[in-house]
């Protein structure tokens, strides 16, 4: 996923008018996938019976999710555009369930729906200017991915830990914000690799990349999202 596939070290660069479709397609994408997820937990979350439906089953779904996501990105030079493409938004509708139950849990359950809006609005900004930043500077953002890398990892662990054993309504406080550090940084530079044409030279694929690019994206708003919903609406502390 994270090897150097940069153009640079390939020897080609992608012309200013390629960059912005590279840019275009995974973004179009990735719109689409978040507005599909917003659906789907708009759905869920206004019917109680579905959204305990869905609660029953939220480890299996979590593990899916975990499985569908790895899958496309470490086989998207094998699978077919189109295929990729499908399986993005069978993910991205799966996503879509389990963000129905945490909505369903801050805006009624916590009594706090102001929660969600002022989570979707800071995640929307934050994600905006992280793509931004990458899209303008000069500056390579190379050399942080792997320690993103390892640190978005290393909070998904943590996560895993605080909420089966420790149960730290700080530490949960303090993941969070870290959270939105990390996938923040990690937009900014997906959005230079897309920009850069990175994908485009690790899959060969125009369609391919686009695919590539709005699922990494998708990955990190929807994370910002979520710790910021976690953050404004209380998380492990209520």
């Amino acid at each position: 996923m994270y090897n150097d596939y940069s153009p640079e070290r390939l020897g080609v660069r992608p012309t200013a008018q390629l960059a912005n479709r590279f840019l275009i397609d995974a973004f179009l994408w990735m719109f689409l996938g978040v507005l599909l997820s917003g659906m789907i937990a708009w759905i869920v979350q206004s019917n109680l019976s579905l959204t305990q439906s869905v609660a029953d089953w939220l480890i299996p779904l979590l593990i899916a999710q975990l499985g569908l996501g790895l899958g496309i990105q470490w086989g998207i030079r094998r699978l077919n555009a189109g295929v990729a493409l499908a399986l993005f938004f069978v993910y991205a509708a799966l996503m879509g369930l389990t963000i129905g139950v945490w909505v369903w849990y801050y805006a009624t359950a916590n009594g706090n729906p102001m929660s969600v809006v002022q989570a979707f609005i800071s995640a929307s900004a934050a994600f905006g200017g992280a793509a931004l930043y990458g899209i303008v500077t000069r500056r390579s953002l190379a050399s942080m991915g792997a320690y993103l890398f390892m640190g978005a990892w290393g909070l998904f662990f943590a996560f895993l830990i605080n909420g089966f054993l420790v149960h730290s309504s700080t530490l949960d406080l303090v993941l969070s914000v870290v959270g939105v550090v990390i996938f923040t940084a990690l937009a900014a530079w997906t959005t230079q690799r897309i920009s850069k044409g990175e994908f485009a030279a690790r899959t060969g694929s125009m369609e391919k990349a686009s695919v590539l690019g709005a699922i990494l994206l998708y990955i990190e708003f929807i994370n910002i999202f979520l710790m910021l919903l976690r953050i404004f609406g209380g998380g492990g502390r209520n």
